[in-house]
C-alpha cells in the first residue's frame, strides 16, 4: 500500500512540476526519465530469461499428471480472462475516453540534458525462446548445476527489482507526468485513469463470480460459500500486493473449501506464480486504453490482441511475486508486439501499479478455483474430505 501512496505522490509532484517549474529542473527530470527508461529496457529480457527459465526448470520435481492439469487449467483461465477483458474494454472504452490525445512522433516539450543508449543483451522474442529451450532442457536432463546458476541469476534480477526498479518507479512516473503536464495532455490522461481502473476492478469481480458460479454448479456447492471461504486470501493479497506473501492464507482458505491437503499444498503455491487472471485482465484493459489514447499505435482489434493475449499468458509465468512484477514482465511484449513507445510503457506501469493490489487479490482468489477443479480431476469430488481429516484425532492416533 505504501507503493500506491508513493505512486500517487509521484503523480501529484510531477503534475505540479510540469505546470509550474522552469525549464531547468524539468530538463533534469527528463534526463532521469531517459536514463531510467533505458535501464528498464535493459532489464526486461533478463527478467524474462531468468524467471521463465527458473520456473520451467523447477517443474521437473513435481508429479507429471497433477502438474500438467494445473498448468493447463491456469493457462486456460488466464487466456479466457484476457479475451473477456478485451471483449468488454474494446466495447466500453472507446465511448468513455479521449482518443488520440498522445502522439508517438510528437517532439518532446522539454528535452533531456543528455541521453545514453543502453542496449539490451537480446530482444524479447530471443529472450523468450532462450528461456523455453534452456528451461525445458534443464527439466529434462536435470542439469542441477545449470539450474543453480539460473536460480542465482533469478535472485540477482529479483534483488535489482526489489532494491532499484520498484523503489524508483514513483520517481519515474513523476517525470512522465511532468512531461505530460508540460505538453498539455495530463488531464485527459488522469480522466482515463479513473475510467480504466474502475472498469478493471469491476471485471475482476465479474470474472471471479463467473469462475465460482461455474465451479459451484459443477460440484453441487454454493458458489457464495466458496467465495466467502476465499475472502481472507483476497483481503490479505489486497494488503500485501504479493501472491507469494499470501500463500499461507490462500492454503488455509483452500482447505476450508474442503480441497484435499495434498492438492491444496501443490496447487496454491504453484498457481501463485503461473495463474494471473486478475493481472491479465488489468494488463489487457490498460493496453486497450493506451492504444486508444495514443495516435500512431495499432487500433485495438482481435487480429492484434488475440496473439498478444496468447503470449501474455505465457509471459505471466515470468512475473515475480512482488508488487509490479506482472507489468514489468509484460513490458517486453507490449513493446515488441503492440509497438508501445517508452511513454506508453510508462503509462502502462502507472495504470497497473495504481490497481496492483486488486489484480493480485483476483489472482489469489482465482487460484481456489484451480484447486477445486484439480481435486475433482484427480478423482475425488470437491466436497469430500480426506479420511484423515474426517476421523477424530483419537482415531487418527
Amino acid at each position: 500500500m505504501k507503493l500506491i501512496l508513493k505512486l500517487l505522490a509521484g503523480m501529484a509532484v510531477g503534475l505540479a512540476l510540469g505546470l509550474w517549474a522552469p525549464d531547468g529542473p524539468l530538463a533534469l527530470l527528463m534526463t532521469f526519465k531517459a536514463l531510467f527508461g533505458q535501464f528498464i529496457g535493459f532489464m526486461i529480457p533478463l527478467i524474462i530469461v531468468f524467471y521463465i527459465m527458473s520456473g520451467i526448470a523447477a517443474l521437473e520435481s513435481n508429479s507429471g499428471k497433477m502438474l500438467g492439469w494445473t498448468v493447463g487449467l491456469a493457462y486456460c483461465s488466464t487466456i479466457l480472462s484476457g479475451l473477456a477483458a478485451f471483449a468488454v474494454s474494446s466495447g466500453v472504452l472507446p465511448s468513455l475516453i479521449a482518443q488520440g490525445v498522445h502522439a508517438t512522433d510528437k517532439p518532446a516539450a522539454i528535452k533531456a540534458l543528455f541521453t545514453l543508449e543502453i542496449k539490451p543483451l537480446f530482444d524479447v522474442m530471443t529472450a523468450l525462446m532462450l528461456a523455453f529451450v534452456f528451461g525445458l532442457g534443464i527439466a529434462v536432463t536435470r542439469a542441477q548445476r545449470l539450474k543453480e546458476v539460473v536460480d542465482q541469476g533469478k535472485d540477482i534480477v529479483e534483488l535489482v527489482l526489489a532494491k532499484v526498479l520498484i523503489p524508483l518507479l514513483p520517481a519515474y512516473i513523476a517525470c512522465v507526468f511532468a512531461e505530460m503536464a508540460a505538453d498539455g495532455s495530463v488531464f485527459s490522461t488522469l480522466k482515463t485513469f479513473g475510467v480504466v481502473l474502475v472498469l478493471a476492478i469491476a471485471m475482476h469481480w465479474i470474472w471471479l463470480t463467473l469462475l465460482y458460479t461455474v465451479t459451484g454448479l459443477a460440484s453441487g456447492r454454493n458458489p457464495w460459500s466458496l467465495i466467502r471461504n476465499m475472502l481472507p486470501a483476497y483481503l490479505t493479497a489486497l494488503g500485501t500486493m504479493s501472491s507469494a506473501a499470501t500463500i499461507p492464507v490462500a492454503l488455509r482458505s483452500a482447505k476450508q473449501m474442503k480441497v484435499s491437503g495434498p492438492v491444496a499444498d501443490f496447487v496454491m503455491p504453484l498457481c501463485a506464480t503461473i495463474h494471473l487472471c486478475g493481472s491479465t485482465i488489468t494488463l489487457v484493459t490498460c493496453a486497450t486504453a493506451v492504444m486508444l489514447m495514443t495516435a500512431g499505435l495499432d487500433v485495438p482489434s482481435w487480429d492484434v490482441m488475440f496473439p498478444f493475449i496468447l503470449l501474455l499468458g505465457v509471459t505471466m509465468v515470468a512475473a515475480p511475486g512482488a508488487p509490479g512484477g506482472a507489468v514489468m514482465s509484460a513490458l517486453g511484449i507490449l513493446a515488441s508486439m503492440l509497438h508501445f513507445p517508452e511513454a506508453s510503457l510508462a503509462l502502462m506501469i502507472a495504470l497497473y501499479l495504481a490497481q496492483d493490489s486488486f489484480g493480485t487479490a483476483c489472482n489469489v482468489t482465482g487460484d481456489g478455483v484451480i484447486a477445486l477443479w484439480l481435486d475433482r480431476i484427480m478423482g475425488r469430488p470437491a466436497g469430500e474430505t480426506d479420511e484423515t481429516e474426517a476421523k477424530p484425532a483419537s482415531q487418527q492416533a
